[in-house]
């Protein structure tokens, strides 16, 4: 009689996207997984926000996964960590459709997430929210091909030599003279995988049938950037630049070769203005463990600019899962005050041609309105919406 051998558990990250530091294994079914994590050029800000790993041999068997590591440091304030009790993995069978694990234990004491569960197939991914990779935004591109609505364009390069895209929605047939102009940005910081599936919401919409988005494309252009680390998105890195820079914190600083990214962005969006061209809004889509909110140039901008984020917050709360009671947030000048390089894109573009520029957060954690974890149609169904929004309130303007 021949005794059945199990296959020994395996973790992987030889795959787009895949981050995961350090594994001890406790037992054959037991293992402690630490959160890599990343710091930014002077070894200071490390977070671990980022986790995406593969699991092989694993059907059939009662695991138990701790995710360690975990504390940081955000804008120099340390002792920091965005893996929480409230902020519950996803999982995969085939990269493709996640799911958020129904429970996640989490201890204060060593500020550690435990998994239990078993995996219905031999081969199982688990990341910190459904990835969204630069293969998943060429699909998309691809599946554009031809649209006589949409033009790609490149920008610049990265660090690493991948392209810095810049996409252009709007009906070329119709003089743009007269149109409003909407700039959106995604993926600043690498991990926030959510924001990606909300611009492809977005960009789904734009280019779709439906009569308002015809409408839009006729008096509208909206330029997007719809993967602004490639880079990092490649890596699974956290929020920092191959050199170490954060790319949403270095906007007044111009330096193409440390920073190709920001430096190729800026000049994209600086030269626009600089041509004559206006821009009516700019919106920069991130994502954060517990809150929803709006932030902008509200005391510098006057009352142009208040109103228009009052009411860009405003219909989002009362037509989208978005959750923010409070209102639009004031960015300020810098987030730091007096350290050079610290200002986010919001704030330059406002300091430098005063643009009304907003910066978006939207939770990972439960929504207080969907009443669940967000999912991936959430995120796209909100993308759509965000673009009705936006129309709307810079319509009127």
């Amino acid at each position: 009689m021949l005794a059945l051998m199990l296959l020994a558990v395996t973790f992987h990250t030889d795959f787009e996207g895949a981050s995961l530091g350090k594994i001890e294994k406790v037992s054959e079914t037991h293992f402690r997984c630490a959160v890599k994590g990343e710091a930014d050029q002077d070894g200071r800000n490390r977070q671990a926000n980022w986790y995406y790993f593969r699991i092989d041999g694993a059907a059939g068997r009662n695991l138990t996964i701790d995710l360690v590591d975990l504390v940081g440091e955000y804008n120099y304030r340390a002792g920091t960590h965005a893996v929480t009790r409230h902020t519950r993995p996803v999982y995969s069978y085939d990269a493709a459709v996640w799911k958020h694990f129904d429970k996640a234990e989490w201890d204060d004491g060593s500020i550690t997430l435990r998994l239990q569960f078993t995996p219905e197939k031999n081969r199982m991914f688990i990341a910190h929210l459904p990835p969204y990779s630069n293969q998943e935004l060429e699909s998309l591109l691809k599946s554009f091909h031809g649209h006589p609505h949409l033009k790609k364009t490149t920008v610049g390069k990265t660090v690493g030599g991948r392209d810095m895209l810049l996409l252009t929605v709007t009906n070329p047939e119709v003089p743009d003279q007269q149109k409003k102009v909407v700039w959106l940005m995604a993926r600043q910081h690498s991990w926030e995988a959510g924001t990606s599936w909300v611009a492809e919401g977005a960009l789904r919409f734009l280019l779709s049938s439906d009569t308002q988005a015809i409408r839009i494309r006729n008096d509208f252009v909206f330029k997007i950037f719809p993967l602004a680390d490639p880079d990092g998105v490649a890596r699974g890195g956290v929020r920092f630049n191959a050199n170490g820079y954060d790319l949403n914190r270095n906007w007044d600083t111009v330096d193409p070769r440390r920073m190709p990214e920001i430096a190729a962005q800026r000049k994209a969006i600086l030269d626009w203005v600089d041509s004559g061209r206006r821009i009516d809004f700019f919106l920069t889509l991130h994502n954060t463990e517990s809150e929803d909110y709006v932030a902008g140039p509200l005391s510098a901008g006057g009352p142009g600019v208040l109103g228009l984020a009052e009411r860009f917050s405003k219909l989002l709360n009362e037509t989208t899962a978005f959750y923010s009671p409070k209102g639009p947030r004031d960015s300020g000048q810098t987030t730091t005050p007096a350290m050079k390089g610290r200002m986010m894109v919001t704030q330059a573009l406002f300091h430098e041609r005063q643009i009304p520029a907003f910066l978006m957060e939207l939770m990972v954690e439960h929504s207080p309105k969907l009443l669940r974890l967000p999912t991936i149609e959430d995120r796209r169904e909100f993308g759509t919406a965000l673009v009705r929004i936006i129309s709307t309130v810079v319509a009127a303007r």
